[in-house]
């Protein structure tokens, strides 16, 4: 879970037109200029999971509208998640960091402990006390644990292609670490880009660098460029 900006473009204005016409209308508010602004806006990712792996989308309210209109049809109230991340947050989580105005992997530290042959771990840790970090660390950890027998099942999943991602993302790093002077510059593009918003789990990706800004001083700068 990372910052996105929620830009105001062609695709975001027709959203926001779509939303008018269909709140006056008392019409679905799941438009197609909705889907089409929502996925360019979070780069096709689940803002809360960061997956790109996805089958099914639905549009999340941030705060659940329960019907209230200004909030049900409210574009800025409006994210992409998958279905899974969805069916878990519903109203349990609220409030929770919203990530078009905070950096949430600036608010929350994302670990990945162990490795294959290991019992592996992953660790949210709440970097201050405020309620709606504190529900976003517990909303994380059920995501990817999951908390009854079908969610535990789609959470397994998850955390498989969370996992194949940091194993591709740990040879990139490991490529840079022994690559020649002149071959650096283009592994330091490929780092920037698994570093940017568009990269699925780019937060755990980001507390790599971090916890290892020792070794890679250097690219930290791609992470506070975000």
């Amino acid at each position: 879970m990372i910052r996105v900006e929620r830009k105001i473009t062609e695709k975001a204005k027709k959203a926001i037109e779509s939303l008018q016409k269909a709140k006056s209308k008392n019409n679905t508010y799941n438009t197609q200029e909705v889907n089409v602004a929502l996925k360019e806006m979070f780069h096709g990712k689940c803002y809360i999971c960061e997956n790109k792996e996805i089958t099914s989308y639905q549009i999340e309210h941030l705060f659940s509208h329960h019907e209230d209109k200004d909030l049900k049809y409210d574009w800025s109230n409006l994210f992409l998640a998958c279905a899974h991340c969805n069916n878990i947050k519903r109203d349990k989580y609220e409030p929770i960091i919203d990530c078009t105005k905070e950096n949430v992997d600036q608010l929350i530290a994302f670990r990945k402990k162990g490795y294959f042959g290991t019992e592996e771990e992953l660790i949210f840790e709440s970097l201050d006390c405020r309620e709606e970090t504190i529900n976003t660390q517990k909303l994380l950890k059920e995501v990817y644990y999951g908390s009854t027998p079908q969610k535990k099942m789609e959470a397994k999943i998850l955390r498989r292609t969370l996992r194949k991602e940091i194993s591709k993302f740990k040879e990139y790093v490991r490529e840079y670490q022994e690559a020649e002077d002149e071959e650096k510059e283009d592994l330091k593009y490929l780092l920037k880009q698994q570093l940017g918003d568009s990269s699925p789990f780019a937060a755990f990706k980001r507390w790599l660098i971090r916890d290892n800004k020792e070794a890679y001083p250097e690219l930290l700068i791609y992470i506070n460029m975000q």
